[in-house]
Formats: structure tokens, sequence, C-alpha cells
């Protein structure tokens, strides 16, 4: 049976936490707490679907959704929109077939575009599910148990990258709620000059609060002036894995090598905290941010997203949409401040 939960209570979140941590394949993303984070930074509507032997059994299967609501876009049933892997995770192939049943049939009576589930581990054959985008590998890399370690693998040719940006004095640091609004301004900075519409500064705010103990903010300077930034999310459920779901860095920061040294800073973050692998994210292969991550060794995973097409086209919302391609050079001029303003509302239709 089929339990959906709009919002969970303390009891069902607790139950769902133990069941992440008994599942060697969940991912980060699946912890609830991104659920609450969802809907406080993007206005989205989250759900948990719960599968069950029956009302009071253990729990077999999860899969957590979210409506992303557009009148640019459309509407979409994602799990979940912003991160990468958090599609369905169960105990067996019938609890699987039954969490996609009970999504595909919310997404047709909500007259959705089409529903996309995020797996964190394969293709899951159902025949709802006729698409696969597989494009944007995840770029993992192992970590030692040492940053001296670490910082002896790396090539060459990064350590003295690094060894150039330390020439510019630059400062790293670690906090979370008092790091915001300095990661904000290179963040949105950076993301107008790729003509990507920028996240609310709340969005951050609330997975900051979501995640307490395993989200926070890092924040490079050059001569007090914040130049690059990452969000990090510490795994909240086996304290394996150190991910960037976001990061930023000003262009006029690029002949310092500032993203460097905060990546160098970042990895020794990770290790430090116990990670045993660092996730990068996605990126399209051979791309320019694909290469910079390869080169600290990070290896490719592949995605598993799967979609549902029913009443629109599973490009709509794709940035690399070609039909977009004159809109994002026109962002790419306008000013910071009316990107701030004008991008949320944007942004937070795109899945």
């Amino acid at each position: 049976m089929i339990q959906i939960y709009p919002r969970l209570t303390p009891s069902i979140r607790d139950e769902v936490v133990t069941f992440l941590v008994h599942a060697d394949r969940s991912a980060p993303e699946h912890h609830p707490a991104w659920l609450e984070a969802l809907r406080a930074g993007l206005g989205h509507q989250p759900q948990m679907l719960i599968d069950r032997s029956s009302p009071s059994a253990d729990i077999r299967g999860i899969l957590p959704l979210a409506w992303v609501r557009s009148r640019l876009f459309g509407r979409f049933l994602v799990s979940l929109p912003y991160l990468n892997r958090a599609g369905v995770l169960a105990d067996g192939p019938d609890s699987e077939q039954r969490l996609i049943d009970a999504a595909s049939r919310q997404a047709r009576d909500g007259r959705a575009d089409y529903l996309e589930l995020r797996h964190a581990d394969g293709l899951i054959e159902h025949q709802d599910l006729t698409q696969t985008r597989d494009d944007k590998p995840r770029l993992v890399l192992s970590l030692p148990d040492s940053d001296e370690a670490l910082w002896s693998s790396l090539k060459s040719k990064v350590r003295n990258q690094v060894r150039k940006s330390e020439r510019f004095d630059p400062l790293v640091r670690f906090g979370r709620a008092e790091l915001l609004d300095a990661f904000y301004s290179v963040f949105a900075v950076t993301m107008r000059d790729l003509g990507t519409p920028v996240y609310p500064r709340r969005f951050f705010h609330g997975i900051l609060d979501a995640l307490p103990e395993h989200a926070e903010l890092a924040v490079l300077t050059l001569d007090q002036v914040p130049v690059a930034g990452a969000l990090l999310i510490h795994d909240p459920v086996h304290h394996r894995t150190t991910q960037v779901p976001s990061a930023a860095c000003l262009r006029t920061a690029n002949p310092t090598n500032a993203n460097m040294a905060l990546y160098r800073a970042l990895l020794k973050r990770a290790i430090g905290r116990g990670a045993t692998e660092f996730d990068f994210g996605r990126s399209t292969i051979d791309s320019g941010t694909y290469r910079f991550k390869t080169q600290w060794g990070a290896v490719a995973q592949p995605t598993a997203w799967q979609q549902m097409p029913l009443l629109g086209s599973t490009m709509a919302a794709r940035p690399d949409n070609p039909k977009y391609r004159s809109r994002i050079e026109t962002w790419r001029r306008l000013p910071v401040w009316v990107t701030r303003l004008i991008g949320p509302p944007i942004v937070r239709g795109i899945p």
C-alpha cells in the first residue's frame, strides 16, 4: 500500500531516516530535510510517498516528490528539483513498481507536463517511463583518509595552480547564515554571467535551516572582498559524502586561480569531516566544468533520470533548449540587481 505525506510528522520523519540509514543505496538527497528546504525556499509542494505492506508495517520503499509549477514553463512532478539523486528507493522490484505507479497517477491527475524521477542507482523498468536523460554524469572523487595523501595524489599541474593561487593570500571561511550575504553576492553575479536565473537568497537560508548540522557555506576572499563561494552538504544519512550543489567564482578572479584555492579548501574540509567521497555535481561531458572537476581526479558516474511525458515536451524547461539561446545572451547583459529581482520567480519554475 502507498501512503502519501504532504508533510511528515516527527515520528514518520524519524522512521524515514531510519529506513535510509539501513538502505545501502540511499543518497543524501533522500533525506526528508530537503522537502522542508524546497517548501520554505522555493515554495514548491513536496510530498513523500511511502510503501508498506500494511498501515503499521515497516517501510519498504520511499519516493520524495515535488510539484514545480510555472506560467512560463508548465507543471512538472519531479523527484526532486535542484537535486540529482532523489528518486525511487525500495527494498525490491514490487515496491519500486508500486511507488512509480502512484507517482504516475499523481502526474496524470495533476495534469503534469511530465514526471521526472532522478534515481540514485540505475534505471528502473516501467511502462510509463519512456524517456531517459543521461547527458550529464556526476563527477565523484574518492577521498583518502588524510589531506596530505590527497595533496600527494594530485597531478603536478593542479598543485602548481593551487600554489599560484596562494600568492594572492586567499582566505577561505566556513560558516552558515553569517556568510550568506557574501556567498550570495558572488553567486548572483556568477549566475548572471552564465545567463541563468538566480535562486532566491531564502532558498539557501532554507537549506541551512533544514540541515543545521550538515549544510554550511564556504566563502573565499581576496583583500577582504568575496570572490568565490560554495554550498557544502555533508551526508546526513551515511556520513560518507560531501557534495557541492552550488558554487560560484567571479570571472574577475580567474587570474588569481581563486576557484582552485576554493576547491582545495573544500576537499580538505570534506576529509576533515570524515567523508570518503566528494561529489562535484553533474556536468556536460567535455564542458569546461567537466574538465575542471576531472583534473582533481573525479570520475564520471552515470545519472539515471527517467521521464514520463504527458502534456508537454521534456525539453520545455531545460536551459540547453535552443529556443532559449537568445534569451540567455540577453540575460547576461542585465544589471545584477535586475537578475536578483526577477530571477527567483523564474528559476523556481525550472525543475
